[in-house]
């Protein structure tokens, strides 16, 4: 019982108890003794009428005993006790204002070091401890926690607030939270070379995230463009491996597979973000992965309209793996001469970056550059952390030698 309230409500008190309280650390702390206190009484007592407003008393009590005890927040314990009093009184615990979105940008404060932000969102909004996030992100548990402590007390010792920002303070401040939900997600499944396990640890965390990012700030463009994009690339899951794990990549990809309830959600999303906004890099990435989502009814892919969306895109994010990504699209469009091209201008940055190999060599190969191809097969297939994919490429490059 105390299990299923904490999925659907941990953030929700957690951004109240630090909205309250001005301190991260101590409100995740308060909660962790609620929950557990809930544990232990719950399966005898039954679930509380409200156990959304019997946790979050809990762990008020808890943290006006440590005010007490330390004297800290003295002066303000009449105001919290009218605070828990009128909770009791209320009959419908979601009538609690949702304060998720004030959280999630504390944790993506510009006083912090850009990659606490997406551990931290986690954790805070999410529950998650630093095992299973430092597991995603390939770092001990005892480095991530450290991390994730040391982003706290930045927070504490800067004064960061949990209310929400005006609208315009909004619109402005929601870009870093947008961008942690994404790294969420994970390096994208088009990506060829990311591991499964990590790429698949937080998908489910991240598609959460962007769904409910679109119910607290519904009047940003770019949040509904998020959205869109996760629930796109998600779309494909099923058809991502064959019955035996062998992996598939999107051209090869059976569209009949593809999720088309999610597929819908996604085309819902991406019109509700371009009504609002004319399309940044968020709604222009998801508008590529509609163009893709198109085979589904076409069997075909308009490469003219995503190289087209690609050379939009990169004026926003020019990234490494979009310049590669776009490199392709302009491969299918106007041939593999345009593709190695492009290709050709990345290299110097593009030593580690397994992606743009796997691009290269398969360019290679269409264009009958075979001993390019194989070189280039060669180092795809180092930089592979996913056997499924190594696999994939040695057989790619053994089929140079038919």
């Amino acid at each position: 019982m105390a299990e299923a309230v904490a999925r659907t409500s941990y953030g929700r008190l957690v951004a109240r108890l630090a909205r309250r309280w001005g301190d991260l650390s101590r409100a995740e702390d308060a909660l962790s003794d609620a929950f557990e206190r809930a544990l232990r009484s719950w399966p005898g007592s039954g679930l509380p009428d409200q156990p959304e407003a019997w946790l979050l008393k809990t762990a008020h009590r808890r943290l006006i005993d440590g005010a007490r005890q330390s004297g800290v927040q003295a002066r303000a314990e009449p105001e919290i006790e009218r605070l828990l009093d009128e909770l009791t009184e209320r009959d419908d615990p979601d009538a609690l204002p949702d304060e998720r979105l004030g959280l999630m940008l504390a944790c993506a404060h510009p006083d912090l070091d850009p990659t606490l932000h997406t551990p931290l969102m986690l954790q805070a909004v999410l529950g998650l401890d630093a095992a299973r996030i430092g597991a995603a992100f390939l770092i001990s548990p005892a480095a991530m926690g450290q991390r994730l402590s040391r982003g706290k007390a930045r927070l504490r010792e800067r004064g960061a607030r949990f209310d929400l920002p005006g609208k315009d303070e909004l619109a402005a401040r929601i870009t870093p939270v947008l961008d942690a939900i994404y790294a969420a997600y994970g390096t994208g499944w088009d990506e060829i070379g990311a591991s499964e396990s990590r790429v698949r640890g937080l998908v489910g965390e991240a598609l959460y995230l962007s769904r409910l990012l679109t119910e607290l700030a519904p009047e940003i463009a770019d949040v509904w463009g998020l959205y869109a994009l996760i629930a796109h690339c998600e779309a494909r899951t099923p058809a991502r491996r064959d019955a035996e794990g062998r992996f598939i990549p999107l051209s090869e990809q059976d569209p009949q597979l593809w999720d088309a309830a999610l597929i819908s959600q996604a085309e819902n999303a991406l019109r509700r973000s371009l009504k609002l906004a004319p399309p940044a890099r968020y709604a222009l990435e998801a508008s590529i992965q509609s163009v893709h989502a198109e085979r589904r009814v076409t069997a075909e892919t308009n490469w003219l309209a995503a190289a087209a969306l690609y050379d939009a895109m990169i004026r926003h994010a020019p990234s490494l793996g979009a310049l590669t990504a776009r490199a392709c699209a302009h491969g299918e469009a106007f041939g593999a001469e345009r593709a190695l091209d492009s290709l050709e201008k990345l290299q110097g940055q593009a030593s580690e970056y397994q992606p743009y190999w796997a691009a290269l060599a398969h360019w290679s190969a269409r264009a009958g550059r075979r001993e390019d191809a194989a070189r280039a097969y060669d180092r795809a297939i180092v930089l592979s952390a996913d056997p499924a994919v190594r696999v994939y490429l040695v057989k790619s490059r053994g089929a140079l030698l038919r």
